[in-house]
């Protein structure tokens, strides 16, 4: 999705499997200790992050020469356009950066919170089915699939409250980052400390989420809590920030809303799926919030009557996500 829809790269199948082999090699070096030995994290992140330059510098430069046949302007377009707009043309070595930070934030937050998800729909099947419940009412899941092409539209995602409330929830327990930065506008003073003018400060998103008052049971995964007729969130501006505050807030948020979405409904209306280990996967929060050696899971085909569709082996396709 970062590569193809937001950036409009046409990649080659077999070039975009080793690209995200690097890619992965870059993330998981991408907070280490600035100590430029052999072997280290650090040399590791600074290499992957050099093959990853040379293969976006030549998917850029095939991009740049042939734009016919769009009907559409990608991320990467609008940055370009606006760059121009400002009378400053990017250099070759700005549009790498550019790209490599727009394929971090689309996949690596992302791929954290679908992965969340997953976990808490495991964890707690009273909210998975109680999710079945809103799509069977909705005309989503009916007669135990999903119905024909062209029934998700965002008018019908935007009409499934539980759903919404739900993101919402793993959005609050398991924000995919740990906080922002953010520069000092104007001196201010807080709990008797002066913040000068133009220092940096960061924002923490998870202890704000967990100390935010209007947050009842803060450690409990209860999705209702955003219904209606509770609306924890309701006051104040800032107790839930998953996504940032204020002017600089996630350019990409509905997108990942979106994307959460899309996914919840298909997991409940065209599978079945459990824990492949016999225990839930540790946490870590660097560089995201991921489980340690990824999440296994067991998924099942459902036939027509929402029954699983069981391998002829008793060998089991795992994925890990």
């Amino acid at each position: 999705m970062a590569i193809r829809v937001l950036l409009g790269f046409s990649i080659p199948e077999e070039d975009l499997g080793h690209l995200f082999e690097v890619y992965q090699q870059f993330v998981e070096n991408v907070f280490s200790l600035p100590v430029d030995l052999p072997f280290s994290g650090y040399r590791r992140g600074i290499q992957a992050r050099q093959i990853l330059q040379k293969g976006l510098e030549k998917a850029i430069r095939e991009k740049l020469q042939c734009t016919q046949g769009k009907d559409y302007s990608d991320a990467l377009d609008i940055l370009i356009e606006s760059s121009k707009e400002h009378g400053k043309e990017m250099t070759m070595q700005e549009l790498k950066d550019g790209t490599l930070e727009l394929i971090f934030a689309a996949y690596a937050t992302t791929a954290s919170a679908s992965t969340s998800l997953i976990m808490q729909l495991l964890k707690h099947p009273a909210v998975l089915e109680k999710l079945r419940e809103e799509l069977r009412a909705q005309g989503i899941l009916h007669s135990g699939g999903c119905l024909c092409e062209g029934t998700l539209r965002l008018d019908t995602l935007s009409g499934l409250r539980y759903l919404d409330c739900v993101i919402k929830e793993v959005m609050r327990l398991f924000t995919p980052i740990s906080g922002g930065y953010r520069t000092v506008l104007q001196t201010f003073e807080l709990d008797g400390f002066q913040i000068p003018k133009g220092w940096s400060v960061m924002y923490s998103i998870r202890d704000t989420h967990d100390t935010a008052p209007v947050f009842k049971d803060v450690n409990v995964f209860d999705p209702d809590r955003f219904s209606q007729a509770r609306s924890e969130d309701k006051d104040g501006r800032f107790h839930y920030l998953p996504f940032g505050g204020g002017v600089r807030t996630c350019l990409g948020k509905h997108l990942a809303k979106l994307f959460l979405k899309v996914l919840a409904v298909e997991l409940a209306s065209t599978s079945r799926f459990e824990l492949a280990t016999r225990t839930f996967p540790r946490i870590t929060l660097v560089p995201v919030l991921h489980p340690v050696d990824g999440l296994s899971v067991k998924f099942f085909g459902l036939d027509s009557n929402q029954n699983k569709i069981l391998p002829e082996t008793e060998a089991m396709l795992s994925a890990t996500v």
